[in-house]
Order: C-alpha cells, then sequence, then structure tokens
C-alpha cells in the first residue's frame, strides 16, 4: 500500500485531529433517532476511505479526495457482551473487529490504553473520556481472552519473539496459556530445542522439560490432571532410595502461585504528575496492518499456535475455533469387501447421474439459443450476448418484481433453463408454477424455496432471537414448526430485512441533517451531538431522569426506562460517553478565573449531588410474546412449555407459576403423554369432531393458538379453555387452575343442534353473538379473530335473587362473557380482554372463572354432582322427594336400601319404585338399573357425557 500523509478532519464537538490513521480514539454514534438512546461506541480510527467506488490511493500516491467513510476498529463495553454488572465504566474489551461508517458519526476524540500501560490508574479514571482494556471479546467465538504485552512473551524462540515484539504491541490468548509464554523458555533436556506447551512434559522431580517424542519409551498424551511425571533418571533415583530405605517424607510446601499480575501499589492518594499522563496519553502503540494484536495461545484446549506461523506476515491473526481435524472427527472406513475392484452393479460416484448441474448458461452459444427461441436469429443481432436471451426469458416467467429479486428463485430459474439446454428443449417450455422439482439424490419432491412464514411463526422467531440472540438450533427449538434449515435461510433474510430498515432510517436521518445545513461552506462548531438529542424548549417542571436536578444549561433527551424523559448536562454526556447515570465526569481545572457570582466549571447547579439519589435504567428481562393476546411479557408472568415451546400468560391457563420450575413448565397435553392421566386424543369435546384416518397418528393443536390451551373433563377427555369459558353451562371442579371441567352433559340440546355460521357443522355446542342472532363453535370464532372479552353489567339487586358481582378496574358489577363477530367494529360494548389484568395481577378470565365457573364441591360429591345433572337430563322424576341421595342419611330408612334388582348398596341415586313382583310393595332401584328400565342408557352415551 503506498505511504499515506496524516489527514486533518473536523470531528461534530468543533476539535480537530490530525492523524496517522492507527492512534486516535473517538467516539461514533449516529444520530439520536437511528440508535434509539444508547450510548457511543468507542473506536480506533485505522484509515481514512473516499466515497464508494472511488479507489483508495490515486497514481500519485496520495489519498483519493474527497475523504466520507472511515474505518474504526471498535471496543466493546462489558455490559454489550454479558448481563454482568460491572462497577467501573471506564474498563473496555477491545476486539479484533473492524467496520467501515460514514465519517459524520465521528462524535470527539477520547484515549484508550492497555492497564499496563497506566501508571496511575485511579488518576487516569478521574480524568473526562480516559478508557483502559485488560482483555479482548471475540464476537465470533463468544469469548474473551487476555491481552498482555508482547515484550512479556520469553517462552518462544527467540526469532519469533523477535518478530512478535516488532510486528504487534500486545498479544492475545487464554487465560491458561498465559503463565506458559511468561515463563522463562523452555528448552528439551534431551535435544535442547525449544519445548512448545502442547507437546512438553515437566519432570515432578527435576524440574526440567522433555518433548513428548524425546523421552523413551515416547509418550502418546499428556499424563491425566492430577498425576505428575518423572523422567528415567529421576525414577532409577527414586527406586533407589526405597531399596536403601532412605526415603523420608517431607510435609511438601506448595510452592508460592506464579503471578503476572503489576506489582502492588502504594495505598493513599496519588500523586498528580500531568507530565506524566501526558506523556502516556501520547505513547506510540505498534501496529502491524493496522493492527495491535496478535492471537498466540490455545486453540480451545485442543491445538497450540504454531510459533513458526508468526514468521508469515500473511497468517491470521484471529482467535481460532476448534479443530476438526483428528481421529475423533473422521469416520473409519473399513475395506471394501473382495480387493478394491469396484463391484459392477455399483454406479461410480461423480459421474453424469450422480452430479445434477446447477447452469450452464456461460456454455450456450447465440446460435444455439437463438434456436430454441421463438424469433428468428437476425433479431438476437441486436442482442449480441446470450446471457441477454436468458435474462428476457427469466423476465417472461413471471411479473412479480419481489421474485425477480429472490436468490432461490433466480437459482432455480437458472437451473431448468439449463436442463431444458441439455435436453435440447425450447425455453417457451420452462414453467416456474410448479414449486416442487425432484433432485436426484433423493426419492421424492422437494420445494426449492420455504413456504411463507405466518405471522405467529414470525413473532415467535423474534421472540426467540430476542432471548436467544443468533443460536439458532435454540431458536428453532422455539419456533417448532421448521427444520433447522429453514431457520437457517429465514435468519438470513430477516436479518438483511432488518438492515434494511436500518439503513432507511440512517439515509433518511442523514438527507434530514443534509438539508437543515444546505448553503453552509464551511463546518461550523456544533454540539457533541446532532440537534435531535437535544431538548430545545424543555417543559416547565423539569426534572434531570437520574439526578433530580432542575437546574442545567442543557436539557438532553433520556433512554428509556427513567422517570423523566431528559437528563441534564453533566447526566446526558456521562450516560453518552460511559454508558453509566452514576457517574459524574470530573473536569479538568481551567486556569482562568471565574466571575463574580459565577460558579466555577464542574459545580453542581443545584446543591450536593451525591446525596441525592441516583437512579438506573432498569435492566431489560428478556420476554415472551402470549399466543392468546399476542402481547410480550416476562418469563413468569408468560409460560413456555419446555416440550412444545407453548407460550401463553399463566393467568389464563390456570397455572400459578413457581419461580424454581419456569423453565421447566409443561402444558397439560405434553405432560399427559408421560402421565397418562386423560385420553390421548386430544379433541375437544364441544368442537365439531374431527374426520381423520384411524391408521394416522393423532393431530394435537398447533403450539403457536390458544387452542393448545386444554383441560381434561371428569371423565377423562379433553375441551379446551376457552370453549369451557365461554359456554355458560360448563364449570370447573377446581376453578383456581381450570381442573376437571364438569357439565358437559348439562349442556341444553339447542346448543348441539344449531349449526355453526362459520364452519356450517351440526356437532358440537355453539354460542350466539352478543350484538347479533350468529351461531357458532368457540373455537371457529377464535380461529376467525372474533372479538373475545369480560363485560362488566350493572346490577339491579332485588329480594328474590342475589347475583354475584366483581369489581374490577373501578367498575363494579355483573361479569359477563362476551363474543362479537368481526362485523361488529363500532359496537359500544366495553370489552376486556382475556388477558387483561388488574392492580392484583390476575386476568379478567381468572377473576370469572373464579367468581361464575366454581362448582360447589364442599356441599357434594363429585360422582353425586354428575348423577343429578344426568337425572335432570332423563327428566326420571319431577318429584323430589322420590329420589333419595346415599349421602344424605336423615332421608333414608332405617335399613340401608339396596337395589331389589342386582342387589347392591351403592349408587349416587336410589329411586323409590313399585314392585309388582312382591304385590304393590315399595321398593328400590339404583341409578343404573332404573336408566336401563327406562332404556334411555344408550341416550346419556350419545350426549356425549363426560
Amino acid at each position: 500500500m503506498p505511504s499515506s500523509q496524516p489527514f486533518s478532519i473536523t470531528l461534530k464537538n468543533g476539535e480537530e485531529t490530525e492523524t496517522d490513521f492507527y492512534e486516535d480514539h473517538v467516539y461514533c454514534s449516529p444520530s439520536w433517532a437511528v440508535r434509539d438512546g444508547t450510548p457511543y461506541s468507542i473506536a480506533r480510527i485505522m484509515e481514512f476511505l473516499p466515497a464508494p467506488g472511488t479507489p483508495t490511493f490515486d497514481k500519485d500516491g496520495k489519498r483519493s479526495e474527497p475523504i466520507t467513510r472511515v474505518r474504526l476498529a471498535w471496543y466493546y463495553r462489558p455490559s454489550d457482551v454479558s448481563d454482568r454488572t460491572v462497577a467501573d465504566c471506564r474498563l473496555l474489551l477491545a476486539a479484533i473487529y473492524s467496520e467501515v461508517c460514514e465519517l459524520s458519526q465521528l462524535r470527539s476524540k477520547c484515549y484508550v490504553l492497555h492497564r499496563d500501560r497506566i501508571s496511575d490508574l485511579a488518576g487516569w479514571k478521574k480524568r473526562p473520556d480516559r478508557f483502559y482494556f485488560t482483555r479482548l471479546f471475540d464476537p465470533w467465538l463468544r469469548k474473551e481472552f487476555e491481552v498482555i504485552p508482547a515484550v512479556t512473551v520469553r517462552n518462544v524462540p527467540e526469532h519469533v519473539r523477535e518478530v512478535l515484539i516488532s510486528r504487534y504491541e500486545y498479544i492475545v490468548a487464554e487465560r491458561e496459556v498465559v503463565p506458559d509464554l511468561t515463563d522463562d523458555l523452555r528448552l528439551c533436556d534431551t535435544c535442547e530445542k525449544w519445548c512448545p506447551p502442547a507437546d512438553t512434559l515437566q519432570c515432578d522431580r527435576c524440574k526440567k522439560f522433555f518433548h513428548m517424542e524425546c523421552v523413551n519409551p515416547p509418550m502418546l498424551s499428556k499424563p491425566s490432571r492430577g498425576y505428575g511425571w518423572t523422567c528415567a533418571p529421576c525414577s532409577r533415583a527414586h527406586e533407589e532410595e526405597v531399596e536403601g530405605h532412605e526415603v523420608r517424607h517431607v510435609t511438601p510446601v506448595a510452592p508460592k502461585p506464579k503471578t503476572n499480575a503489576p506489582a502492588a501499589r502504594g495505598r493513599g492518594r496519588p500523586r498528580k504528575d500531568k507530565m506524566l499522563a501526558e506523556k502516556e496519553e501520547n505513547v506510540e502503540i505498534k501496529h502491524f496492518k493496522m493492527w495491535p494484536f496478535r492471537y498466540f495461545g490455545c486453540v480451545m484446549d485442543t491445538l497450540y499456535t504454531f510459533a513458526e506461523d508468526t514468521l508469515d506476515p500473511d497468517d491470521l491473526i484471529f482467535p481460532r475455533a476448534a479443530t476438526r481435524v483428528g481421529p475423533k472427527y473422521q469416520a473409519n472406513v473399513p475395506p471394501a469387501p473382495g480387493g478394491a475392484d469396484r463391484p459392477a452393479d455399483v454406479e461410480e460416484r461423480g459421474g453424469d447421474a450422480t452430479i445434477e448441474v446447477l447452469s450452464l448458461v456461460n456454455e450456450m452459444s447465440p446460435a444455439e439459443v437463438a434456436a430454441r427461441e421463438l424469433f428468428p436469429f437476425w433479431e438476437l443481432q441486436n442482442q449480441l450476448l446470450t446471457f441477454g436471451v436468458v435474462e428476457k426469458q427469466k423476465q417472461m416467467l413471471t411479473r412479480n418484481d419481489k421474485l425477480k429479486c429472490s436468490v432461490d428463485w433466480l437459482t432455480e430459474v437458472t437451473f431448468r433453463l439449463t436442463e431444458a439446454w441439455l435436453n435440447k428443449r425450447d425455453f417457451s417450455t420452462v414453467s416456474m408454477r410448479s414449486p416442487m422439482r425432484l433432485q436426484k439424490w433423493k426419492k421424492s419432491e422437494t420445494r426449492y424455496t420455504d413456504k411463507d412464514w405466518s405471522a405467529e411463526e414470525v413473532a415467535a422467531f423474534e421472540d426467540a432471537i430476542q432471548v436467544h440472540g443468533a443460536e439458532l438450533r435454540a431458536v428453532c427449538e422455539e419456533v417448532g414448526t421448521r427444520t433447522m434449515p429453514e431457520v437457517v435461510r429465514f435468519y438470513g433474510h430477516w436479518k438483511n430485512m432488518k438492515l434494511g430498515e436500518e439503513n432507511k432510517r440512517i439515509r433518511a436521518a442523514r438527507e434530514s441533517g443534509i438539508d437543515q445545513k444546505a448553503g453552509l461552506t464551511t463546518r461550523e462548531a456544533t454540539p457533541e451531538d446532532d440537534d435531535t438529542s437535544i431538548v430545545m424548549e424543555p417543559p416547565r417542571n423539569v426534572i434531570c431522569g437520574a439526578c433530580r436536578t432542575r437546574e442545567s444549561e442543557a436539557w438532553w433527551k433520556a433512554p428509556k426506562g427513567l422517570p423523566s424523559g431528559v437528563l441534564c448536562d453533566n447526566c446526558g454526556l456521562s450516560w453518552r460517553k460511559y454508558a453509566d447515570l452514576n457517574v459524574r465526569p470530573i473536569r479538568e481545572e481551567t486556569v482562568t478565573k471565574t466571575k463574580a457570582g459565577e460558579k466555577r466549571e464542574g459545580t453542581p447547579l443545584n446543591g450536593n449531588q451525591a446525596k441525592r439519589a441516583k437512579s438506573t435504567p432498569p435492566p431489560v428481562a428478556p420476554q415472551l410474546r402470549c399466543v392468546a393476546c399476542q402481547r410480550n411479557g416476562p418469563i413468569g408472568k408468560v409460560l413456555r412449555c419446555k416440550q412444545c415451546q407453548f407460550r401463553v400468560h399463566a393467568a389464563v391457563c390456570g397455572v400459578n407459576p413457581d419461580p424454581t420450575t419456569i423453565d421447566s413448565w409443561v402444558c397439560d397435553l405434553c405432560q399427559n403423554e408421560k402421565t397418562l392421566e386423560a385420553s390421548l386424543n386430544p379433541d375437544c369435546l364441544l368442537c365439531p369432531r374431527m374426520r381423520r384416518d384411524p391408521k394416522k397418528k393423532l393431530i394435537y393443536p398447533p403450539p403457536d393458538s390458544y387452542l393448545r390451551a386444554c383441560k381434561p373433563t371428569e371423565g377423562q377427555a379433553w375441551v379446551h379453555v376457552i370453549c369451557s369459558v365461554f359456554i355458560p353451562e360448563i364449570t370447573f371442579s377446581d376453578a383456581t387452575r381450570l381442573r376437571l371441567v364438569e357439565g358437559v352433559s348439562a349442556i341444553p340440546q339447542y346448543r348441539w343442534q344449531n349449526s355453526c355460521t362459520l364452519c356450517d357443522r351440526e356437532d358440537g355446542a355453539v354460542i350466539q353473538c352478543s350484538e347479533c342472532p350468529a351461531e357458532y363453535h368457540v373455537s371457529c370464532a377464535w380461529k376467525h379473530g372474533h372479538k373475545f372479552g369480560f363485560e362488566i353489567q350493572p346490577v339491579k339487586h332485588s329480594r328474590r335473587e342475589t347475583p354475584t358481582t366483581v369489581d374490577w378496574k373501578s367498575n363494579v358489577g355483573q361479569m359477563v362473557p362476551s363474543v362479537v363477530c368481526k362485523g361488529h367494529v363500532g359496537h359500544k360494548r366495553q370489552l376486556y380482554d382475556i388477558c387483561d389484568t388488574n392492580d392484583l395481577g390476575e386476568s379478567a378470565l381468572q377473576v370469572y372463572c373464579r367468581n361464575y365457573k366454581q362448582a360447589p364441591v364442599a356441599q357434594t360429591h363429585g360422582l353425586l354432582r354428575k348423577a343429578r345433572r344426568l337425572d335432570k337430563i332423563l327428566n326420571a322424576n319431577g318429584d323430589a322427594s322420590s329420589v333419595v341421595s346415599a349421602d344424605n342419611e336423615s332421608t333414608q330408612s332405617a335399613a340401608d336400601p339396596h337395589c331389589y334388582r342386582c342387589q347392591t348398596e351403592f349408587s349416587p341415586f336410589f329411586h323409590e319404585v313399585t314392585n309388582t313382583a312382591q304385590g304393590e310393595a315399595k321398593s328400590w332401584l339404583c341409578h343404573r338399573c332404573h336408566a336401563e328400565t327406562r332404556k334411555s342408557y344408550p341416550v346419556i352415551i350419545g350426549l356425549g357425557a363426560s
């Protein structure tokens, strides 16, 4: 690269920097509207670049003009890479990662040094815009490494050490490798050559080092952790001592652990040495190819860096992942039977029958292409190129502009045109109507592009990305309905879409900034941020969101999560520069005298700030999206099934979450697969019966729908939670947990006979719209997006009946479930959603079920309640005095009643009948025999009684 001269540039705050592209550190950030309240980023200037498409250097070796971009080497804050709280806001993490940014994003200068370069750390941190680092973070491996000065590395060959010191300022390595690198030079006692740490054995007695292949016999692997090794002379000497009984067991003294930490500094307040501080700021740092770092360590405890690689100037300097080379990752293929000759019936791989040709457009000649086209060859003379004909054919296959830019579609078009050309068919026979194609290595047809993602799948994907980041395997488990390859491909498209939206915002912000500054010939001095982050007209009773002060020379926009939307001048700069609202930057002392009555620079504007309560923005907790209301909620209020990834608010699923078992929560259907407490058929009794092939596997409700929330009935069947809540006749044995649904057999007959206006089926129980006579199944209304909620109706009390009233959000009345069709947009009902919560954190569905859906379990037994419902259906006897309850001993005769037909003494009901066989005598019949005599027992089964 040609040598470049120092370049001078004016930053946002008006100061000029003259740099040789490697040493100056700056604050970098786009406008406030784009970065959405996040603090400044800190980076090191690597080089200045001209506009895109312009060469960096001209023919004379000078940098091309105008300079519009800059390449920056980023630094991370500890809060950017982990959730751990770090008290030191001046601590950074270095990175071997660079990016090209616009020149307008540079805010002001700052200073970043390694910890070992700073003699007085406390004094360094007291000065503004000063940072330091001790470790390096790799964003691809998601791992932190130690950073040590290159001069401290001694356990390497001398010529390698000279190259490292001459090129690089720092060495990056794992923490476990640092003691080996900084130790004295280790030479093999046998061959007197350098011993790399990976191939080194140390004798526990003589402390000498050996190569593993230099010992006799050679060592194949190091001793396990906790075991030692001794060389042959030391082993022989030990045996002689044992035979001569000269062994003395001396209490071993633990050696003092070796450390590379800097020497302890004296206590007390450090002396201010401005000359030394300025010298440290202007210290010269060595860079090789614009980087001061070089990785030289262990690759995931499996393979050390070869020392000779550092001599190659083109060798990679980045940290490396674990190697996949070795017997652990190789397949042991046995030799072919019968020698090396290939059997005649086995087709050789690599031929035309096993390789699928994706494109041969470059081999098509204009004459051959013209022969396949419908227009004569003389028309092709105007195009001259075969690619023009192919591109024209692509344009004729679709009118969708979005498909014309799709990589999958273009790849498939090229493949089908190539296949037509190989088979000598006209291009007009190529069609893109079918999304399926048969590949040679697969038995069935597959799609060349993935199916469109539904809104529920996209919502689940974005929620998983928010929780797990780019860990796509965990994201795939969260989505549940897509395979891993589909998730990987969609992640690429989704990320490009987000980057496109971000670029549009940046472009719009830049264009608006240019319009505001139109007509300026020279750059004027501006504040350290653009005007969009400064509050020009603060409100009357303005208060800082961090220090609570009411006086400030300038007010800045505050990040989200603070009590106030503005920050004072000191807190605003502290947040933007240091990402910390608890630190007040100490400004450098000025030699100018202050005017009478004017406060000195750096003095608080409104009393002692140290005594005020300071607040920090609350940490952003990971959230999940509920499939019932499609709103996000924190983990704990919104539960996620560990098995099927079903996500729902705990308050609308009858779950009382335990903080210790939130991560292992399993929905009722998944739990039933292991416990087998209810039927394995998940069909809802209140919905139309699903027609399925008995040979196929049962279809469970999808996890991205609220219909996945099902509860067992008293007869070990299943109903949807939404169906059981909005059908009035249904009750629960435990309304708090929505468990054991009762009353399916008590549903009136008209609900089963009326047809649904949505699916036009007559089976299943229907409800009526609150605004019109339309009737439909509850599940059908939920699928079609009808409005579900609860209405608080005023109650007029009377002496005869006292209805149950509830107090919901300062509204007192009777809570009534309501379902409104989508067509009634302008209805005047005030409906509360099923997931709406009150001040106590209870949902509307939870409050309604507790007050109106609880069965009287304290007075009767479950079997008795079921028998009474069945008796009400059969209308066996209108006189209640003729029915004797087995639980009420006061109404029984002196002797225990028993059925005169089956002689049983156990029944929920005993019916008093006249026995003609015993001379018109009064006798008893159990409930089952009484039903059989009326020939109505099959009717009970037909009604679907649970």
